[in-house]
């Protein structure tokens, strides 16, 4: 089996098995996982931080971000730029009147309500999004790249954290050179520390 097939054989069946994941459940993990974010010193120390719109069956980070811009910290969005199919970042203070529908019906920034930021290696923490992860760091996103394309631009490396239900944890990822990995995964049932072995 290839690289490319394993990790689709990962994703498909961690994407149904989040499908599965009762609505009431969902919702009940979601509050739980933003309180476990939220206890993060590298969150609770961060000034400014990088986020992204949920869709899906995916966590809810719309509730963390509300929480990002309560806490007083400055607000990074996302932005698939289709002229070179990268993430650009724009600073984001009012989701409600800021964001529009775009790709896959993601909320994202509109151009003419954000401006963009300049200096990439500004962000300190980052909350990224994924499919599946293993608790040595490993992330598995959708296929697109563009995580690994916006992380490999930066040359000073801020915090990386995954937020995911218990049921993306797999024992283990295929890697390709360009794959970054994170630092912590914060599910329902516990924080992890992927430098170690353990969780807290």
């Amino acid at each position: 089996m290839t690289l490319a097939s394993e990790k689709q054989q990962i994703r498909k069946s961690i994407l149904a098995a989040r499908e599965q994941l009762l609505q009431e459940t969902r919702t009940a993990y979601n509050v739980t996982i933003t309180e476990r974010l939220l206890q993060l010193p590298e969150y609770q120390q961060a000034g400014i931080v990088l986020g992204y719109m949920n869709f899906g069956s995916e966590f809810a980070s719309d509730l963390w971000v509300k929480q990002v811009l309560t806490d007083g910290k400055r607000l990074l969005l996302p932005k698939v730029n289709h002229h070179t199919n990268q993430l650009d970042l724009y600073w984001v203070d009012d989701p409600e009147s800021q964001l529009a529908a775009g790709l896959w019906k993601i909320r994202e920034p509109v151009v003419e309500c954000c401006k963009r930021l300049n200096d990439i290696n500004e962000v300190e923490f980052a909350l990224l999004p994924g499919v599946a992860f293993s608790r040595d760091g490993a992330r598995l996103g959708y296929g697109g790249g563009y995580y690994d394309k916006l992380l490999a631009q930066m040359t000073h490396r801020p915090t990386l954290v995954c937020a995911a239900f218990g049921l993306q944890i797999v024992a283990q990822i295929p890697q390709e050179e360009t794959d970054i990995k994170t630092a912590w995964i914060v599910t329902e049932a516990e924080t992890i520390d992927c430098s170690v072995t353990g969780n807290t």
